[in-house]
């Protein structure tokens, strides 16, 4: 069986067995083909296995026998010689794979949102979407600035029943009126804001009963 190809490529199993008979590797990382001898002082035998030089010179390379090349490699110190800044810098690019990112700003999340086609006019899907205050805000209901202002001074919740936000109204009342506080009348002004507040909400049609 012939292996002649048209490109005028040798492509017999011969060929390619003798092209990766050059520099062979084997299993235990020896270059079995080398015909070093072993870089060690005072060592005859041959150099197979290769190790970098220094940490700066990953590609330029010291041959050892078996043995001296355990030697070496129990002494390796890729840090060697490196400052403590160098070493910190290290583990930062370590941790995002030497690619170093940058955060996202607010122009750059509105620019990845929009390359996927959502409109988001709200903001509720970058900071605002888990910021608990401004969800809230953004669930309040449409109420009159009145009715808006009665709930504020009472720290009454819109989505409160009349009945609820009443007994909020008589817990301030007790703390505020003189009758029932030692007859303290320091509070007056805020007495008569929590009465108009809840004046405010007893009439309206935005709360349940």
């Amino acid at each position: 069986m012939t292996h002649d190809d048209p490109f005028g490529f040798d492509l017999s199993a011969k060929t390619d067995k003798k092209r990766r008979s050059k520099g062979r590797r084997g299993m235990t990382g020896a270059f079995e083909t080398s015909t070093r001898s072993c870089d060690k002082e005072g060592c005859e035998e041959a150099g197979q296995y290769r190790a970098p030089k220094s940490p700066r010179a990953l590609d330029d390379y010291y041959w050892f026998c078996k043995n001296h090349v355990r030697e070496y490699n129990l002494n390796w110190n890729y840090f060697q010689g490196q400052s403590e800044e160098e070493f910190q810098e290290f583990l930062d690019n370590a941790t995002v794979w030497e690619r170093p990112t940058k955060p996202f700003g607010k122009a750059a999340q509105e620019q990845a949102w929009a390359r996927h086609g959502v409109a988001d006019p709200l903001e509720i899907l970058g900071a605002n979407g888990t910021d608990p205050a401004v969800r809230e805000a953004s669930l309040r209901r449409k109420l009159p600035p009145t009715e808006r202002r009665a709930l504020d001074i009472l720290e009454a919740k819109d989505g409160w029943t009349k009945a609820e936000i009443r007994k909020q109204y008589k817990s301030l009342v007790k703390i505020l009126h003189p009758d029932m506080n030692g007859g303290d009348r320091s509070d007056e002004e805020r007495l008569a804001e929590v009465v108009w507040a809840w004046d405010q909400i007893k009439e309206s049609r935005h709360f349940r009963d």
